[in-house]
């Protein structure tokens, strides 16, 4: 039986991640226009671009989105958790699916022009499918209430966006760097 080689790719990839999700908590800081600045888009369309396979581009960044859930959960936001996490997390969760899909399959070859409709089709699919959840966390689901819950939400998806954007130019140009300096990196 033989012993599974070292993959410094898979390796530096899931230290990307857990690195934006531990930024992620400097995002709830409430200190000026950087709250809110969330990574996590960045994170969803990165695992999705570069992490290959079925299952690990949405479990890594699904798994550290949930740890990082769990710890908001039960520190800086306590009273609005419902058991574990937060009513209607799983159409947020839901919504970081299709936004990996749209890393997967929008980012095929990267691009400042393909990183940057990615991040701009992460915001719209946030926005459309999370705000479900708000719905849900009301308990009622009306056109009207989910209209309302869009509006409302513009000024944080605008910051959704800029977050997804500026990490994911960090995230991206990052990498990239290092695949040309460091060639192990590289897909085969």
């Amino acid at each position: 039986m033989s012993t599974p080689e070292f993959n410094p790719r898979t390796t530096i990839l899931l230290l990307f991640i857990v690195i934006v999700a531990a930024l992620r908590l400097a995002s709830f800081s409430g200190i000026g226009p950087l709250t809110i600045f969330t990574p996590v888009g960045a994170m969803a369309l990165f695992g999705g671009t570069y992490i290959r396979g079925n299952i690990k581009p949405f479990l890594l960044p699904l798994l550290t989105l949930f740890i990082s859930d769990v710890f908001v959960s039960f520190t800086i936001f306590p009273e609005l958790r419902v058991g574990l996490l937060y009513a209607g997390w799983y159409w947020t969760y839901f919504a970081f699916v299709l936004i990996t899909l749209a890393g997967k399959y929008l980012i095929r070859n990267v691009s400042v022009k393909n990183v940057a409709v990615a991040a701009i089709v992460a915001t719209i699919i946030h926005w459309l499918v999370a705000n479900v959840g708000m719905c849900v966390q009301e308990n009622q689901f009306t056109f009207s209430l989910y209209s309302q819950k869009l509006l409302s939400s513009i000024t944080y998806e605008l910051r959704f966006l800029a977050g997804t954007a500026v990490y994911a130019a960090l995230m991206f140009g990052a990498f990239e760097v290092l695949q040309k300096r460091f060639p192990s990196l590289r897909l085969i």
